[in-house]
This record gives C-alpha cells, structure tokens and sequence, in this order.
C-alpha cells in the first residue's frame, strides 16, 4: 500500500540544500497489498478520523495538543497552576514530593500554561487546525474539550472528585489569578519555575533529565528570552540526544554510556579471559572511574529539591548529574572486580574513598519501609499522594 518513491528532478520535494533529505518521500497506492492489510489501513483511517480531536488529554501531551504552536487552544487545557511552587515545602501537595520526571515535566508545563504562550499564527498553524480538528476552530467548545480524552488512553476514568478539582480551578481560580492584583502572585511563581528550571539545567550542563523535559525548557526558555544564553546552551546539548544508527539519525532519550559500558565489562569478565581484553578493560576502568560524580550540586540544593549526588554514577556521564541507583551498583560492582585484577591488565586501582562514597548513595536511597531501592530520589510521596 506504501511504496517509497525518489524524487524525480524538478519536483515539489526537493528542497534541502544537501540535495537529500525530501527526496524520498513514501506514497499511498490504494491498490497495492493483501485485503486484510488494506481492511486493516481503513480501519485505522476510520478510527484516526474519529478521535482525532478527542485524542487529547491534560498530561505530558503537550505537545500532542501543540497549543505552544498554536494548534489547539489553551482554554481547552486543565489547568496547571504555577502558583503550587509557591506552597510551603511542608505542604503535602507541595511538588517537592513529587517524583521527579513528574516534578521536572510539570515545572515547564506550569510556566508555559500561566503565561498561555504560544507562537506566532503562521498560515502552516493554520492549515494543522483545519487538518487537526473535525470542526472550524474558532466554533471549537473549549471548556467542554478540557476533559475530553480518547477512549484508548483512558485507562483510569476521572473521578467526581477529580473533575470538580480541576473545574474549581477553571472556574473560580484561574480567573482572579489573571488578573491584577493577583497575576502579580502567578508571576511570582512563573518566576519562581524558572529559578528551579535554570539551576536543573546548569546542574546538568544542560542536558536535564530527559528528552519530554528538555523540550519542554527548550520552550520555556525561547518563551522567556529567545535570544538569552539559556536557550543556546540548550541547543549546544541536543547533540546529546542525538544518535545514528544503521537506518539513520535518532533521537530518543540521551547516551547510556555508563550504563552499556558497565554491563559490557561484566560480561567480559564474566568470560574469564581477562587477559585478551587487557587493553579494552583498562579503558573501561578509567572511563567508569571518570564517570563518578566527584562534588554534590552547588549551592542550597535541598532549597531546589535536589540530593546528594557525590559518589553515584549517573545512566550517561557526570555532565548529566542525576543520580541513578541501579547504575551506581553496576559500576561499584564493576570496580570492586577489577580492583582484585593485576594492574597491567585492569589498570589503576580506585580510590578507596570513592567507593565508600558509592556505597553512602545506595544507602541513601534504600527505602526503610521496603528495602528496596529507589531509582533516582529517596522515596519520598506517601501513599495519600500516590
């Protein structure tokens, strides 16, 4: 049914100034494949037809509903309040106690929702709300579109409680809070994100913690000044996500390094022939060495709700700074092997200190309820939060 096409000379795709990229574009045959592959294409086509405006929810799905670019409104939106960054620490619903891809993820989304900022209106956003939505945007109900959600994706139906909460805020709240004296109190927090967004991505040199939550600064920071030095510093980091593999250029989360490096030396280790891999153990052991975050953030980072990082090791390199426990155990059992290796084959010894640091981390991490250990934080929300 798909067939890829090159582009002949002259045509409408050939646009790049590498002369490739557009060349080969994939186009539909309606004839081509087996009946049940082309029942299977309608089905989907009917089904793509039938919830493409309801297939939005108030999530991670900002993009999704594209209401930065323009594309859908953010009247439509549940909302997300900056003014929780203003709370007491203690508070329960503070979002200190969130975990912290929900913390990192909602911090730029509430920034984005109290400015309500989007792009500029350009004759491409124009076309996507036409091709998007089933009626003319501007005949769109928002308000009613704000809890509409694709039956797939909802796997937990909203409870009562639930949708009068987030129509309280609709209602009653948001309102007052747009206006003056009070949006004096919802820039206060909007700034408030940004403190928190900046001091994550300068302890991270950028990278954050992930690809949802560095798109999401990206915006936040092009929102706030595109022209200012956080948002360049963003960019010299996308590389960081970007991979090639056999079939092209990817981009998915950033590099697992230490990760694939210490399982890597422990199945080389695990073979016993140590000694034909002299060479490539004794760089292995330099680069998981290296890779040990050596300081704690700077600053007051318990003000920023962050922990203690000196002595873990993170899923990539210390330049991300995110302590990850399961990868801190690897390279500290990798460490503790090669350490019982001849030095002509492993190479230098650690530093005995460093371990110990290692070990702190782990022990940091260890829940007193369960044992178990968690990823990135001590486990921190109680079960009312959960």
């Amino acid at each position: 049914m798909w067939k890829l096409k090159i582009a002949e000379g002259h045509g409408p795709y050939l646009y790049s100034t590498n002369n490739f990229v557009g060349r080969q574009i994939w186009e539909y045959e309606p004839n081509e494949g087996t009946p049940d592959e082309r029942e299977a294409f309608r089905k989907a086509c009917k089904q793509f037809d039938e919830n493409r405006k309801k297939g939005f929810h108030s999530c991670g799905d900002l993009f999704m509903r594209m209401q930065v670019l323009g594309v859908y409104d953010w009247d439509g939106c549940n909302p997300l309040p900056p003014e929780f960054w203003l709370f007491p620490s203690f508070f329960p619903y503070h979002p200190a106690k969130m975990w912290c891809y929900c913390r990192t993820t909602y911090m730029p989304m509430s920034y984005l929702y109290g400015r309500k900022y989007h792009g500029p209106i350009t004759d491409l956003v124009l076309s996507l709300r036409d091709e998007i939505h089933v009626k003319p945007y501007d005949l769109i109900d928002w308000n009613k579109a704000r809890h509409d959600c694709c039956k797939d994706d909802l796997y937990y139906p909203h409870t009562f409680v639930q949708d009068l909460l987030w129509d309280s805020l609709n209602y009653f709240t948001e309102p007052v809070m747009r206006r003056w004296p009070l949006n004096k109190i919802r820039q206060k927090a909007m700034d408030k994100a940004i403190k928190y967004m900046r001091y994550g991505a300068e302890e991270s040199r950028y990278i954050t913690i992930g690809c949802v939550e560095k798109s999401l600064q990206m915006m936040c920071w092009w929102a706030h000044n595109p022209n200012g030095t956080e948002f360049k510093h963003h960019l010299a980091r996308v590389p960081d996500y970007l991979w090639l593999a056999e079939d092209g250029m990817k981009m998915q989360s950033f590099g697992s390094q230490l990760w694939d490096s210490t399982l890597a030396t422990q199945a080389v280790i695990s073979t016993g022939m140590v000694e034909e891999y002299g060479d490539c153990l004794k760089k292995a052991h330099f680069f998981i060495k290296e890779s040990q975050i050596k300081e704690n953030p700077i600053g007051d980072y318990k003000g920023m709700y962050r922990h203690f990082t000196k002595g873990a090791w993170t899923f990539s390199d210390q330049d991300q700074g995110w302590v990850v426990s399961d990868c801190t155990a690897e390279a500290l059992k990798c460490l503790l092997l090669l350490s019982q290796m001849p030095a002509e084959i492993s190479g230098e010894k650690p530093d005995v200190e460093r371990l110990y640091e290692a070990v702190n981390v782990l022990l940091y991490l260890q829940s007193p309820l369960s044992g178990g250990f968690a990823i990135w934080e001590p486990p921190i929300p109680q079960p009312y939060l959960q």
